[in-house]
C-alpha cells in the first residue's frame, strides 16, 4: 500500500512522468491539460509489461488536481484500486512472459 506520509512526487510529476508497482499494479503520474488546467493523470494497469505494451483496454485511469491534494487523492485512488481489484493484480503476477 502506498503511504501517504512518504508519497511526495508532486515537484517530479511537475517535470517527468512519475512510474511505480505495487504487487503486480504498475502504475504512473503524469502532468497533464484538462482543459485550461493542469492535472495529474493517473493510469493503472496489470504487470508484467510496460504502459506503452500493455493493451488500452487493460489499463484505466482517473484524473486529480495537479497539487498536494490531488497526490493525496492519487495515493487513496491507487490504494482502492489495489484493493477492488486484488486478485487480478497477484493473478498478473503469476502469467508467464510469452
Amino acid at each position: 500500500m502506498i503511504d501517504k506520509e512518504t508519497f511526495h512526487p508532486l515537484n517530479y510529476i511537475k517535470k517527468e512522468e512519475y512510474s511505480g508497482s505495487m504487487d503486480g499494479m504498475r502504475y504512473m503520474l503524469k502532468r497533464e491539460k484538462s482543459g485550461d488546467e493542469d492535472v495529474i493523470r493517473i493510469t493503472i494497469w496489470p504487470e508484467p509489461f510496460g504502459i506503452n505494451k500493455t493493451p488500452e483496454g487493460s489499463k484505466q485511469f482517473k484524473e486529480v488536481p495537479l497539487t498536494e491534494e490531488g497526490v493525496e487523492m492519487a495515493a487513496d485512488w491507487l490504494n482502492e484500486q489495489y484493493m477492488q481489484q486484488e486478485e487480478r493484480w497477484k493473478e498478473s503476477r503469476r502469467k508467464p512472459l510469452v
